[in-house]
């Protein structure tokens, strides 16, 4: 630990890659904090029995921090490394956590959610950020894709401990629940001091010693002379040198020729991943059962918690094959997937259901159709099943490796904070929603879903096994409306192939600097 962090923990790529996952769930912890208690008769007196409205406002006030957080992680992960930023918002998320598990009233668990969404901000934005710079390409794809495997374990370990713990009479089956999410932020500060700094980062500082030594360990095995870490290295050192001479670093820099078409992409596609429906089958699946025809409080649950497990276990394939297929073709089948898959649950509901009253709410609901109710249940399962496979995943992925370097930390942040901006609206705007245009929702984000695969299928290059230089290479092939004629092949170098371009690059330079004025 003389150098900073474990040699040991560097060596293995696996390691080193996933355990700032922690950051990304929770995301998840939040998502089950709330759809748990929603039901929770305890939760609604102690809160003033929030209708839809306020309710929504409720929900909402996380993913409102959480855009915040978002921003600020550019400036912060610029100036302190990607490493003591994942710390940081571990501990922001302890702050959030006793506030809410403290909460008397809608103020002070909503100030608790927004601390909490600022945390939330800050590691969906950095933690990507951080496994994209440090991991080789054969693998960068996998391993910033578990951010997403992470949410989903997230929500499911505390969708169950709420479960579990709403057999308990009073305030402690949600307060527990919500004391108890702070474990894993408080595992992940602490453990990421055994972690290395980003080499990438190290670079940009001026710090080329140290980065090169980190990549020794992470991808030589300890030898700085390794083949792939002598290649790293050197692009890492001429992708800095070149991206300097381009201007300073600011958020200006997000709107230069070539870039800003970078941006709209990775906010478009943290868009269409909430626009996908996803937020209604996470937040408030309760509601969406309830409308189903699934009555009975425990039924609900136990529904609710099979399609936690198989948002975990759907995500799995993602994971081990998304530098196979490709970003591409998983975002192309997710989203024709998931617009199917909803709009036939907006067809049964609207067809076999009606207003009627569920527990004193005014609701959609349909009776005495089980087949029908059952039919709806799976069809949700389905979609879920979709986005865990497909879009979840690489919604994450796509945005933290299209960046150049100068401008990788504001650009992810500004794209994560898309997220958050479409997650803010859509977590108030579903409740109000689903008690007044009722089945009519589902067909507004399957359309959706249709909407980002003909965006998708123009406009999304191919990234997938080339290194975060290698795609500088991907973009500036052009074809804004053409992405599909960018070949896989395209950007892919041998050491020998960087070692050249270098020095032609000083040959250039050379020649420039003989050549009278």
């Amino acid at each position: 630990m003389g150098k900073g962090y474990s040699a040991a923990i560097a060596s293995n790529p696996y390691i080193v890659g996933s355990f700032a996952c922690i950051g990304g769930g929770l995301f998840g912890l939040d998502i089950s904090s709330m759809s748990g208690v929603l039901s929770n008769n305890a939760y609604k007196n102690t809160f003033g029995n929030p209708g839809p409205n306020a309710q929504g406002a409720i929900v909402a006030s996380m993913p409102a921090g959480s855009f915040v957080g978002a921003l600020a992680v550019s400036k912060i992960a610029d100036l302190f490394g990607r490493k003591w930023t994942i710390i940081l918002s571990g501990w922001i998320w302890v702050i959030g956590s006793i506030l809410q598990c403290a909460a008397v009233n809608r103020g002070m668990l909503v100030v608790g959610r927004i601390i909490s969404g600022l945390s939330v901000g800050i590691a969906s934005a950095i933690v990507p950020l951080y496994q994209s710079e440090i991991t080789e390409p054969r693998i960068r794809g996998r391993l910033v894709a578990m951010q997403q495997w992470s949410i989903t374990w997230g929500i499911l370990l505390q969708y169950f401990v709420q479960f579990g713990c709403s057999y308990i009479d009073g305030v402690a089956s949600f307060r527990i629940p919500w004391g108890l999410q702070m474990i894993p932020a408080i595992i992940l500060s602490v453990g990421m001091l055994a972690f290395p700094e980003s080499p990438r980062w190290l670079v940009d500082h001026d710090r080329s010693a140290e980065a090169l030594e980190i990549l020794a360990d992470l991808h030589g095995k300890g030898d700085p002379n390794a083949e792939l870490v002598q290649l790293e290295i050197a692009e890492i050192k001429e992708q800095v040198r070149f991206e300097r001479t381009e201007g300073a670093k600011s958020y200006l820099d997000l709107f230069k020729p070539g870039i800003f078409r970078r941006v709209t992409l990775g906010m478009s596609l943290q868009m269409w991943s909430q626009l996908s429906g996803m937020n209604i089958m996470m937040y408030y699946i309760i509601y969406v059962f309830q409308g189903a025809g699934l009555t009975g409080r425990r039924g609900n649950l136990i529904a609710d918690s099979v399609q936690y497990v198989l948002n975990v276990l759907f995500t799995i394939p993602a994971i081990i094959y998304i530098d196979k297929w490709g970003r591409r073709p998983m975002l192309l089948a997710g989203t024709l997937l998931m617009g199917f898959w909803l709009m036939l649950v907006g067809g049964l509901q609207g067809g076999f259901g009606e207003w009627g009253t569920v527990d004193g709410d005014r609701v959609w609901v349909i009776t005495g159709h089980d087949g029908i109710t059952k039919a709806v249940i799976v069809f949700s399962y389905l979609f879920v099943c979709s986005f865990a496979i497909t879009m979840g995943p690489v919604s994450w992925t796509y945005p933290a490796e299209i960046f150049p370097m100068r401008v990788r930390a504001k650009a992810v942040a500004v794209s994560t904070a898309a997220n958050w901006v479409f997650n803010f609206a859509l977590a108030w705007a579903v409740p109000p929603g689903l008690s007044n245009i009722a089945y009519k929702t589902y067909f507004i984000f399957g359309a959706f879903n249709f909407a980002a695969f003909i965006h998708i299928f123009f406009m999304f290059p191919e990234t997938a096994g080339r290194t975060l230089e290698e795609i500088e290479d991907v973009f500036a092939q052009g074809h804004i409306f053409t992405a599909w004629k960018i070949k896989r092949d395209v950007g892919k170098k041998t050491l020998n192939d960087v070692v050249k371009d270098k020095h032609e690059v000083h040959e250039v330079e050379s020649h420039d600097e003989k050549s009278p004025a």
